[in-house]
C-alpha cells in the first residue's frame, strides 16, 4: 500500500463528514481502497509471525508456529 493511496483514503474520509458527503463513485473507491488496505495489514502481519520463532518452558526454539484460521 502506497503513502498516496492512504492519503486518498483519509480524503475521502474527511470529505464524508462533510455535508456534502460522498459521490456513488467516491464511496466505492472508497470500499475498494480500504479492503486493499486491510489485505495489506493481514498480509504484513502473517509474514512478521511466519519469521518469529517460540522459546518454550525448557529453551528448546519452535521455528513454525502452527496458525489458527
Amino acid at each position: 500500500m502506497t503513502d498516496e493511496k492512504i492519503q486518498r483514503i483519509n480524503e475521502l474520509a474527511r470529505k464524508s463528514k462533510t455535508p456534502e458527503g460522498l459521490t456513488e463513485a467516491e464511496k466505492a473507491e472508497q470500499q475498494a481502497l480500504r479492503t486493499e488496505y486491510r489485505q495489506s495489514i493481514v498480509s504484513n502481519l502473517s509474514a512478521q509471525l511466519d519469521n518469529c520463532s517460540i522459546v518454550d518452558e525448557k529453551g528448546n526454539v519452535i521455528k513454525k508456529v502452527k496458525r489458527v484460521k
